[in-house]
Order: C-alpha cells, then sequence, then structure tokens
C-alpha cells in the first residue's frame, strides 16, 4: 500500500490535441473552467480524452505567465508579492494533472498512454525553467533572508518550504552544473515514463494460464470464478487466469494445492520484468536511473542519492535509516529461522523428510499449520468481510465515532469509471467538509497495488475543500454476487482511508503544507495507525457480518481469527525488510559504483547476501525484487522504502496512546485531530508527535511487539 504522493508541478505528466484546434470546435474544455459540481469536482461526464492536450498546454503556459510576472514585478519581492502568487501559479496545471494522474492510474487506455508520453517532457521542461529561473529565485531569497524571521505561523513554513525547495533541486548551483542537472531532470523523466509502461505490460502479460479446473484445487469457488473472469477479459487463451499483482508473492499461493502451479506463478511473478522474456526487461532503465540519481546528489554536494533525499526527512542520514533497518534485522532472523523450520517440519509430515520449503511453499503450508493449529482459514471468515459492510460499517464507522464524520452517498456526482462511489463527508457539526470516492474493485486498465490521492487539496486560501479518492485492487464478484476479500483487504481498506483522513481532516492555509504533503518517512503514520480500528472490538464487530444473514461473526470464530492475525509474523516484516535494505543499496551508491544492466541481478543478490537476508535456511525474498519495485524507480519512494517500517513505529505508539486515552473516545480522535491530522506540514513533525502522545522520542522496540515478535 503505497500513499500516491501529490502530485506538483514536474511531478505529474499529461497531454491532448492543440488549444487552438479546440477552441475551432463547439466543445468546450470542462477542465479549463470551474466546475459547477459540489467543491468543483471534476465533471467525468463531459470530460473527454481530447480535452486533455489543450488543457495542458493552456495550463502550462498560464503557470509560465503567472511565474513572469513575479518576475517582472517592480516592487522590492515581499511574501504578498513574490511567496503568495508563487503558491497560486500553478493553480490550473494541478487541477488538469490531478485528473489525468487519476485515470493514468485507475483507468489507463492506450489514448491516455500516448498523451502521458507526449505531456511528460513538457511539464519537466516547465519545473526546470521555474527551478532553475534565476530572477524568480533572487527575488525568493530576497523574501527568505528579509521576512523570514519576521513571519509567523503558516506563512513562515510556506516561505522555508519554497526557498527549500529551490535550493535542494539546484538553484544555487553553477551555470554548468545547472544545465546539467536540467539534462538529468529530462532524462529521469523520460525514463520513469518507459519504466511505467514496460512494467505494466510486463505485468499484463506474466499472466499463468490454467486449461483445468482441476489445477485450481484449493482455491474458493468465488476465487475459480474470479479466474474465469479474468481470463475472459484478458483473451482467453484458456479458461482461466491467474493475474499477477504487483507484489512478489501472490495470494492464491496460500491455497493452490497443485505445487507445479504454486512455482509457475512465483516464478512468473518475480522474472516478469527482468529480461528471463527479452520483451521485458527493466534493468537498463534502473541501471540509469540509479546512476543520474547519484549524479544528482554529487551535483548538489551529497556523496550518494540516499543521503540527498534523506536529509529533506525525519530520518535525516542513510547511517540512521541503516541502522534502524539493521536492528531489526538481528532481532528478526533468528525469529524467522525458527518460523521457517517449524513450518517445514509441518509439511515434512505430508511431504517426506527430504522436503524443503521454497518461497511458493511458505504462505501455503503456513495457511494450512494455522488452519490445523487455530482452526481458522480465509474461507471461514471472507464470508463475514463484503467489501460494502467494510467500507460503510467499519472504515466509515470508525471515522464516525472517533472523529465525528458521516458519510451520504452521492450518486448524481460523475466518476471515472462506474465502480467507484462518491460520498459526501460531513463534520460533527453538521457541516458539509469533504468529498470521497472509492475505486475499489481490480482491472486490466489499473496498476497494482492501492493508494489514496486528491482530485483537491484543502486550501483556505483557496477556499478549497478536499476532494480525496481511494483506489484498490479488490476482486469484484459476478452482478449479483457479494465481493468478498480478505483480512489483508479488509486492512488495505482501514489503511488507505487513513491517508483520506490526513487529506479530509487538513485544516491549513495553503495547499503546499496541506494534508498529506509532509515527509516521506511521516506520511504512513496516519494510514498505518488507522488499520488499528480494524480489529477493535465495537468496530469489528460492526462490519463483520455475514453477507446473507447479516449476522456478526460468531465470538469464537472472532477470537480465532484475532489470534490468528499475527500468527507466523516474520515473513510480512521479512519482505519488507529485504525491500527496504535493496532500496538502500542501490541508492547509496556513488555514481562511479552503480552497476551496469547486465550486472544488476547479482548486485542485487549480493545486496541481501551482505545484510544476511539471503538465506537458503529462510526462504523469505523482497516484496519487491529491483525489476518491478514500482516504488523506487516509477514513484517517489527512492531511499525512502524504509518509511513504511519507520512510520509502522510511530503508528504503533499513536495506536498505544490511543488505547490509553480510549480508542473510540471523541476526545481522544479531537486530541489526534488538532494535534496532527489537521496540521499538515505546518509545523515539526517529531513535535506534532509528541504533543499527541507525550514521548520525545519514538520507541523502535513497539513494532516487534505489535508484529507479535
Amino acid at each position: 500500500m503505497n500513499a500516491k504522493t501529490i502530485l506538483t508541478i514536474g511531478m505529474t505528466s499529461v497531454m491532448m490535441l492543440s488549444f487552438n484546434a479546440c477552441q475551432q470546435s463547439s466543445h468546450e474544455n470542462p477542465l479549463l473552467a470551474d466546475s459547477s459540481l459540489p467543491f468543483s469536482a471534476p465533471d467525468f461526464s463531459k470530460i473527454q480524452t481530447s480535452d486533455y492536450l489543450p488543457a495542458f498546454e493552456t495550463a502550462i503556459q498560464q503557470t509560465r505567465d503567472n511565474i513572469q510576472a513575479i518576475v517582472d514585478c517592480k516592487d522590492s519581492a515581499t511574501f504578498e508579492n513574490t511567496i503568495v502568487p508563487f503558491e497560486d501559479s500553478n493553480r490550473l496545471l494541478t487541477r488538469v494533472s490531478t485528473v489525468f494522474f487519476a485515470l493514468t492510474e485507475a483507468d489507463k487506455s492506450d489514448e491516455l498512454s500516448e498523451i502521458e508520453k507526449k505531456v511528460q517532457p513538457m511539464l519537466t521542461d516547465l519545473q526546470n525553467e521555474i527551478s532553475f529561473n534565476k530572477p524568480l529565485f533572487e527575488r525568493i531569497k530576497q523574501v527568505y533572508d528579509k521576512q523570514h524571521d519576521t513571519l509567523t505561523g503558516e506563512d513562515q513554513k510556506l516561505l522555508e518550504e519554497i526557498y527549500k525547495e529551490f535550493v535542494r533541486k539546484g538553484a544555487l548551483l553553477s551555470d554548468e552544473k545547472m544545465a546539467r542537472m536540467k539534462e538529468i531532470n529530462l532524462r529521469i523523466s523520460d525514463l520513469q515514463q518507459q519504466w511505467g509502461d514496460l512494467l505494466q505490460a510486463a505485468t499484463n502479460d506474466a499472466i499463468v494460464w490454467v486449461d483445468k479446473k482441476e489445477d485450481l484445487a484449493g482455491l474458493s469457488d468465488a476465487d475459480i470464478a474470479q479466474c474465469k473472469k479474468d481470463a475472459e477479459s484478458r483473451g482467453g487463451k484458456a479458461p482461466y487466469a491467474i493475474v499477477i499483482m504487483n507484489t512478489t508473492q501472490q495470494a492464491p499461493l496460500a491455497s493452490l494445492d497443485n505445487r507445479e502451479l504454486r512455482k509457475k506463478i512465483y516464478e512468473a511473478s518475480i522474472h516478469r520484468a527482468d529480461g528471463s522474456n527479452p520483451k521485458y526487461n527493466t534493468f537498463p532503465i534502473v541501471s540509469e536511473i540509479a546512476k543520474l540519481r547519484a549524479e544528482q546528489a554529487e551535483l548538489m554536494g551529497y556523496p550518494s542519492y540516499a543521503a540527498y533525499s534523506l536529509d529533506n526527512t525525519m530520518a535525516k542520514t542513510s547511517e540512521n535509516v541503516y541502522a534502524f533497518l539493521m536492528n531489526l534485522v538481528k532481532a528478526y532472523v533468528p525469529k524467522a529461522d525458527a518460523e521457517t523450520k517449524t513450518i517445514e517440519n509441518f509439511a515434512r509430515k505430508t511431504q517426506g523428510a527430504e522436503f524443503q520449503l521454497q518461497p511458493y511453499d511458505y504462505f501455503y503450508y503456513s495457511a494450512k499449520m494455522k488452519k490445523e493449529l487455530l482452526d481458522i482459514s480465509e474461507d471461514e471468515v471472507k464470508p463475514y468481510f463484503n467489501v460494502d459492510s467494510v467500507l460503510l460499517n467499519g472504515v466509515f464507522y470508525a471515522a464516525n465515532r472517533v472523529y465525528g464524520l458521516t458519510f451520504k452517498e452521492r450518486k448524481d456526482i460523475p466518476t471515472y469509471h462506474p465502480d467507484m462511489r462518491v460520498f459526501e463527508v460531513f463534520d460533527k457539526d453538521g457541516q458539509s467538509m469533504a468529498l470521497f470516492y472509492g475505486d475499489y474493485y481490480r482491472r486490466a486498465s489499473k496498476r497494482g497495488g492501492a493508494w489514496m490521492d486528491a482530485f483537491a487539496e484543502q486550501s483556505r486560501h483557496w477556499n478549497q475543500k478536499p476532494i480525496i479518492y481511494n483506489v484498490c485492487n479488490n476482486a469484484k464478484a459476478p452482478e449479483g454476487k457479494p465481493s468478498l476479500i480478505t483480512w489483508d483487504e479488509v486492512t488495505t481498506m482501514f489503511h488507505e482511508f487513513g491517508h483520506a483522513l490526513h487529506g479530509m481532516l487538513s485544516n491549513c492555509e495553503y495547499k503546499t503544507l496541506a494534508g498529506t504533503n509532509v515527509a516521506r518517512d511521516f506520511v504512513e503514520m496516519p494510514s498505518q495507525f488507522n488499520e488499528s480500528f480494524a480489529s477493535i472490538p465495537e468496530v469489528f464487530d460492526h462490519y463483520a457480518r455475514h453477507y446473507e444473514t447479516n449476522e456478526p461473526m460468531p465470538a469464537e470464530l472472532k477470537e480465532r481469527m484475532l489470534k490468528s492475525i499475527n500468527f507466523q509474523p516474520c515473513y510480512a516484516l521479512g519482505e519488507n525488510l529485504a525491500a527496504s535494505l535493496l532500496d538502500m543499496a542501490w541508492h547509496m551508491l556513488p555514481s562511479k559504483d552503480i552497476p551496469t544492466a547486465d550486472k544488476a541481478m547479482e548486485f542485487e543478490t549480493e545486496a541481501l547476501r551482505k545484510v544476511g537476508l539471503l538465506n537458503p535456511f529462510i526462504p523469505i525474498p523482497p516484496r519487491y525484487m529491483t525489476s518491478y519495485f514500482n516504488h523506487v524507480w516509477g514513484g517517489g519512494y527512492a531511499a525512502g522504502y524504509y518509511s513504511y517500517l519507520w512510520t509502522e513505529v510511530l503508528a504503533v505508539n499513536v495506536a498505544d496512546t490511543f488505547a490509553k486515552l480510549g480508542a473510540l473516545k471523541p476526545e481522544t480522535g479531537q486530541a489526534m485531530r488538532d494535534k496532527i491530522l489537521s496540521r499538515g506540514n505546518t509545523g515539526d513533525l517529531m513535535q506534532m508527535f509528541a504533543d499527541f502522545t507525550g514521548m520525545q522520542q519514538p520507541d523502535a522496540s513497539a513494532i516487534l511487539r505489535a508484529r507479535g515478535l
């Protein structure tokens, strides 16, 4: 799960036909006019694919004009005539970008892909123009030098963030270094576009086709029906299809009896983009991006990209991150070794004394062991996890109990896909405060994973209320049948809604500081904390109801299920540790040491061996291998994947505080809202954490306790 970072200028992508052509037609571009819908929500009933490029062309030009007006101002630079206009300069572009990129992530078409390829360099050019505009930066620096100490509150914080971001992007570089930085920015932008297209194609092509229903033994009837549906929607090369999702492990591996099919699925997953099929090899892109990032850092005076990137986070240094991760590895390895031996010995009871547990066996025998020891299985509990009930009676119910929010479905507001639902959100005083969109079902046009983003971020300055959406990849049942999900998918819905709450409860003056626009190693805290509500008895009993009878999950089954949550917990921690350290391994290198594409696989293997996570006795691979690690090569988590574990520590500490004060008490929720969720990036993040928890430093050991280790 990952929260998707809200896009800003140059971190977006989009395109269309020329604006002149648009003007000559009778169709008025809805992206260029204020929407008449509530909160100025995007009107998807009017937006056409041909609207995007002219909208981008116009919005980019408007941004350029706004920047030039700041530069041309004859008055001495002040906060009011320089910083505020800069904050406002890309408002139209932000509106166009947020709509377009929502579709390229969740409902992508060939036409949108082609548009994306054209717009990406346009946006990167604009970002370079702004980042390296010397007269513009000179005015911003004048304000910083003269007014920083006299400004207060959000005005001061906005000035700091804008000034420091210019410096981080190279505004103080020499002309020669600045020119090279521009070249690197353009090339990375192009490579990330190539990465996204290639990885999606590789993942779609990695489908495992199945000829016989009996080969799917172990899967539930609903899962088999989904395999049939997936086969039909993807060309029907065989009667059934196992669709590969974005992570290394695949859900069917926990249930499939056919070991050869499990192996085939696992290998399709890990080899999807490593050149095993010559059509799909992302390593040349990986190697070049890593080398360019390292060069960026060196231009800025840092020894590695990790050092450069982490300078702007809570962790501060790569040494701090590495020490944090290795302390967890030290505690994890002996427990993982013991857990693996336990599972392997269990399997040997039926498979013989020579049986060796493989990565594609781990979930299968762990699930069987759980069934035997705890008498629990996914099929037994899934009838109580209907997507609609989880959302309405779980996710929304917890938000109501804790924060006083209520939700009213709005079927009159258009969406980009029929599966999407829209809810108006009301505060405890009855005031309308946000729109929330939910897009929960997987489809071929949607990338893997789950995320939160916004069509509009909260801003008092813009008089804009938040318009937030969540996207997941749950299997959709056939028409007339309930869509039942796993416990992991339940917690994912709570997780992504934690991000949504961070966006919806924001109460900031400026968009740049609002909602989820915080350090990468803080942004996952509200979402991971929100997962804790899924298992609080009152909340659980409210949504975990049988889809046919509406009866709550029986107390005895609930007890067994909740006990099973931390059953054999080492896998989840190990795969995250391996992915985090793999990310750091690539980004702690100087540019001269970045491996070439043909050495990338060897580098990955050696990196995991060095940290003790390539252990033949512990078959736990990284959550993402290098060749499909989208967070790092296509997203905003380079040298930052550790933040999921880092923020889990913060989240557990916050959950412990809630438990002490009363997890469902409105007073506790109000304190969380006042001290953290409403404040965005308007203050020191560690101080916000301390203000709520009363802890001056996070307790890192809490993560092991929370995971049952």
